[in-house]
């Protein structure tokens, strides 16, 4: 299963990701009853106990790799709840090549929207993608009005490959050759692996 991620922290410069836990779910629950999130995500707003049994469904999930992302700028110091600004998933959708991954993007904090935490999230998490899941083929599926994010994964050499004008959508590719590969390790070599639970602990506690 993807647990793989569970006790994974990737902190960048901008943003840290952390896994999708029991104790965002709240706060998650609060974006989703954005209208506009809901347009630019398609999708319907859930009920908290549905968004908590989504969220153990994609934890225990196989083929679903999700992190939050945090303001790394006030995490770790305050609550995880007061840091989250969205979340990044990859969704290996093709049972007959597991080397190909859907990514998607969400800055759900308005405040935090325009200053680079979408794609440093991103990076890190195709990074992520490359060294741990074997992915070598990445996919994106961006509404065609949220010309953002569209603009954002142009800008980290996506292709755009199709359009779909019953979903009004446009799927974005890029294939990770050892250039693509070099490129993408180079764009986050400041990144720190660490471990969620010890991340977790105050510290003293682990000197008993």
């Amino acid at each position: 299963a993807m647990k793989i991620n569970q006790d994974t922290v990737l902190r960048g410069q901008k943003v840290t990701l952390v896994p999708y836990t029991a104790a965002h779910v709240s706060r998650y629950h609060e974006w989703m009853q954005s209208e506009e999130l809901q347009r630019l995500t398609a999708s319907e707003p859930l009920s908290l106990e549905q968004e908590h049994e989504m969220q153990r469904s994609w934890r225990d999930d196989a083929d679903k790799c999700t992190f939050i992302v945090l303001d790394s700028g006030r995490w770790p110091g305050q609550a995880e709840e007061n840091s989250m600004v969205g979340d990044v998933n990859l969704f290996l959708t093709n049972p007959e090549d597991p080397t190909v991954g859907e990514i998607e993007i969400m800055i759900a904090e308005p405040s935090c929207r325009g200053r680079g935490f979408g794609k440093e999230a991103t990076l890190l998490m195709m990074a992520y993608g490359v060294r741990k899941l074997g992915i070598t083929k990445f996919e994106a599926k961006i509404g065609q009005e949220n010309e953002a994010s569209i603009c954002m994964f142009k800008k980290l050499h996506f292709k755009e490959v199709a359009v779909s004008s019953i979903f009004q959508e446009v799927t974005l590719r890029l294939d990770v050759s050892e250039q693509e590969r070099q490129w993408l390790l180079e764009q986050t070599n400041h990144v720190e692996e660490q471990s969620y639970a010890e991340l977790k602990q105050p510290a003293g506690v682990l000197d008993t």
